[in-house]
């Protein structure tokens, strides 16, 4: 049982780290138009953060691998969860970043402008190092959330750790040790990304201290 589980394991890691990756980077953009300095690109950026993060992942699920289909197109489910996990990561992602540059004091970018630093020098050489190491704990946070939200993928046919485990559960007269195997592994997973979050702190804290 446990081996026929830990089949959707690969799958449920891709899942994780590829929409945590999309919304790494995407929500680089996303958090630049939601602190625009154009009224129009703020509210839009704001609504569509509220969007994504405001419907339950699930749902957007469905509608991007059942509503896309009357329209011609059609994705695989996989493809279809990265999308979806992808942009509520990014949508999450964007409100941590701008936190992080909430917490980075004035004077920083005045220090910079008073060196003759360019706005993006100042950016990625002040600033986004600066954002980075507040950031880890809350991106840390949520990528340990985002590991638990995937096992949603397995309701539009992603091959997950949930998908076997159901699977099992619907061949078996004991329907519940499946569960209690995958809920297991998701424990297990989250206390090593907790560890491996701690660490990059602490290395992180080291580095700046020195």
């Amino acid at each position: 049982m446990l081996v026929n589980i830990l089949q959707g394991l690969p799958t449920t890691l891709v899942l994780t780290i590829a929409s945590l990756g999309i919304g790494i980077v995407a929500g680089i953009p996303l958090v630049m138009l939601r602190r625009s300095r154009f009224g129009v690109l703020r509210i839009a950026a704001r609504l569509l953060i509220e969007l994504l993060r405001g419907i339950p992942p699930i749902v957007w699920l469905f509608i991007i691998f059942f509503g896309l289909a009357p329209l011609g197109i059609r994705l695989e489910p996989l493809p279809a969860a990265l999308i979806g996990m992808g942009a509520i990561s990014a949508a999450y992602l964007a409100e941590i970043y701008r936190g992080g540059l909430a917490a980075v004091h004035q004077s920083q970018y005045e220090a910079s402008a008073a060196l003759g630093m360019s706005k993006t020098d100042t950016m990625t050489r002040v600033i986004g190092p600066q954002v980075i190491r507040v950031s880890i704990p809350a991106v840390a946070t949520y990528a340990i959330a985002l590991l638990k939200d995937s096992s949603i993928a397995f309701t539009i046919g992603v091959t997950d750790m949930m998908h076997f485990a159901h699977a099992e559960s619907r061949y078996f007269a004991d329907a519940l040790t499946p569960f209690l195997i995958v809920a297991a592994i998701y424990v297990v997973l989250s206390v090593f990304s907790a560890w491996g979050a701690r660490w990059l702190d602490a290395h992180l804290r080291k580095r700046v201290a020195g």
